[in-house]
C-alpha cells in the first residue's frame, strides 16, 4: 500500500472537481479525500494499491473537461490507518 498527497492548482473549485476525483478513486478502491483549500487549490489524499493510486493520480492531473488543471504538486506520505473509503470534504 502506498499513499500520496497532491495539491492541485488551476480552475478546480466550483466545477465539481472533488466529486469527479471521488468517483475515480472509488472505482479503483482508493481511499482518501479531496478537499477545497482557501487558496483555491484542492488537497487530495490517495491511498491504496500502487497501480490504483497511480491511475487515480494520472486522472487528477488531467481533470474533467469543465476544469482546468494547471499543476499538481505530489508528495509521498505514510499511509494512514484511519481511512475508510474516499470522502469529498
Amino acid at each position: 500500500m502506498i499513499a500520496r498527497r497532491l495539491v492541485v492548482r488551476g480552475r478546480v473549485q466550483g466545477v465539481n472537481y472533488r466529486g469527479w476525483v471521488q468517483d475515480r478513486a472509488r472505482a479503483r478502491g482508493v481511499m482518501g479525500w479531496a478537499e477545497n483549500r482557501a487558496d483555491g487549490t484542492v488537497d487530495v489524499w490517495l491511498q491504496g494499491a500502487p497501480d490504483d493510486v497511480v491511475a487515480v493520480e494520472r486522472a487528477v492531473g488531467e481533470g474533467p473537461s469543465h476544469a482546468r488543471v494547471e499543476g499538481v504538486e505530489t508528495s509521498d506520505v505514510h499511509p494512514r490507518g484511519d481511512l475508510d473509503g474516499f470522502a469529498r470534504r
